[in-house]
């Protein structure tokens, strides 16, 4: 009985043994290996790597563009989550009904999840592109002034968002319609035989039972929001004067463009952490909400 149970436990190690080995090698391994580099200096070919302690958190945090380009990612969080939530949700709800046509709605809502970021990118490039771009060309039909949509430091971070909730809600729709076609058809049923509202009945038991599926959504989407970085390539670069810049850009510019390898391990740290505590938050609180069936 032993030796047998012992054959289990070392057959169930091996089958771990390769997920492990990918896990440690992508995963833990880069997280201490980047925490590390964060409290040394970025060597050069004349002045070699040194132990700086917490020099370079001290300079995050007097570092402007840092504090900017943060403003900038927590306006594009609060912009994108709750409307490409709330919109998914809508369309999951209007095609789990009885539409005409249906399959080809639930298409058209999927497409632009399963399009590449640059050619998505592309494509609102062409919609935003001063004077020749589809939305100049409408304002102009309407004699109405045209705008430099992503030249303008006031509306290029919106113009980056509605870019955004467009692209998410398809993907995020395909999980509540899963979770809606999930539900017991007896709740509808029982429902209507009480006299409940179709409101009524959405409000008080299709929205609980859907909240772990809110919960799932609601982290992706968090995650999402703070690691854009295709499509600002394509069509802002960051700018104007950093006004579309996101953390991960940014990390990625000081990283690749200054070469301060040791300062982007810094800022990496930094979103790990924030997304971290933000996504245990998420569990501790809105788990109590959650009616897990």
């Amino acid at each position: 009985m032993r030796a047998s149970r012992r054959l289990n436990q070392v057959y169930g190690w091996l089958l771990l043994t390769p997920a492990a080995i990918l896990l440690l090698s992508f995963t833990h391994y880069p997280t201490v290996a980047t925490l590390w580099q964060s409290f040394f200096s970025t060597g050069t070919a004349l002045r070699p790597s040194r132990f700086v302690g917490l020099d370079n958190y001290r300079f995050m945090l007097e570092d402007e563009i840092f504090w900017k380009v943060v403003g900038n990612n927590l306006l594009f969080a609060a912009g994108t989550i709750p409307v490409s939530i709330a919109l998914a949700l809508l369309m999951a709800v209007w095609v789990n009904g009885r539409l005409p046509g249906r399959a080809l709605v639930r298409m058209a809502y999927f497409t632009p999840t399963i399009l590449p970021m640059i050619a998505v990118a592309n494509i609102w490039l062409f919609f935003y592109t001063p004077e020749i771009g589809l939305l100049d060309q409408i304002l102009r039909s309407f004699d109405l002034p045209t705008r430099n949509w992503l030249g303008d430091p006031d509306i290029v971070l919106w113009c980056i968002i509605v870019l955004a909730v467009w692209k998410e809600a398809g993907f995020f729709m395909i999980f509540y319609l899963a979770a809606l076609q999930a539900l017991p058809p007896e709740l509808e049923e029982a429902a209507r035989l009480e006299g409940a509202s179709r409101a009524y009945y959405f409000r008080r038991v299709v929205f609980p039972l859907l909240m772990p599926t809110t919960l799932f959504v609601l982290v992706n989407a968090v995650i999402n929001s703070f690691k854009l970085v295709d499509q600002l390539f394509i069509l802002t670069k960051g700018g104007p004067d950093n006004a579309s810049a996101l953390l991960l850009y940014y990390i990625y510019e000081v990283a690749f463009s200054f070469f301060d390898d040791s300062y982007a391990a810094t800022l990496t740290v930094v979103l790990l952490a924030a997304l971290a505590l933000i996504s245990l938050g998420q569990f501790l609180f809105l788990d109590r909400r959650i009616h897990y069936r």
